[in-house]
């Protein structure tokens, strides 16, 4: 008779672990983890150097989706507005030059942490930096010095909104205007 109460003991015990493990289970699928999306650009480096097939691979490897892209070669008014915040900086002359120097490719991509995860894979903004201290970084392959870096990656979930709005804007609705750091 003992061992049956031991017995249904345990098995009080186990059915209360399953109850409390399918309510666990259905707190997880409630808050499922977002995805997130963040602005891309291979800048005219990265094209001219033929780079694009490359980053484009390391993206899909990463588990990156890219939700949408375009090649386009940039003028110089749509290069001045989306760095406009850049505008009384003296490398902002040469910054415009250098951007409507060629085409660009520029993509939106989608992954959980795909900010941050797309800003370790582009490595330090100065090439030269990310070379000794990033040497597998996108910018490490294919970038040149603190300019010619090749890539551009979005720095935060409001730059990201701003710069995928700027060039797709039926991705996302309610755009901000706020600025971002990053070249």
């Amino acid at each position: 008779m003992r061992r049956m109460n031991n017995n249904n003991n345990n098995l009080r015990f186990c059915f209360g672990d399953l109850i409390l493990l399918a309510w666990l289970l259905s707190c997880c699928r409630s808050l499922a983890i977002e995805s997130e999306l963040t602005l891309a650009i291979v800048k005219p480096d990265g094209i001219s150097g033929n780079y694009s097939s490359s980053i484009r691979n390391i993206i899909l490897q990463s588990g990156f989706t890219i939700q949408t892209q375009a090649t386009l070669h940039l003028d110089e008014h749509t290069v001045t507005t989306f760095y406009a915040e850049h505008s009384t900086k003296t490398f902002f002359p040469s910054l415009i030059k250098y951007i409507t120097s060629g085409p660009v490719l520029i993509m939106v991509l989608e992954k959980v942490n795909a900010i941050a995860d797309w800003r370790t894979l582009i490595g330090p903004t100065d090439a030269r930096k990310a070379k000794i201290t990033h040497p597998d970084s996108i910018r490490a392959m294919c970038g040149e010095d603190l300019e010619r870096n090749c890539v551009h990656g979005s720095d935060s979930r409001e730059s990201a909104a701003r710069e995928i709005s700027f060039f797709f804007p039926h991705l996302l609705s309610g755009g901000t205007t706020l600025k971002h750091d990053e070249l």
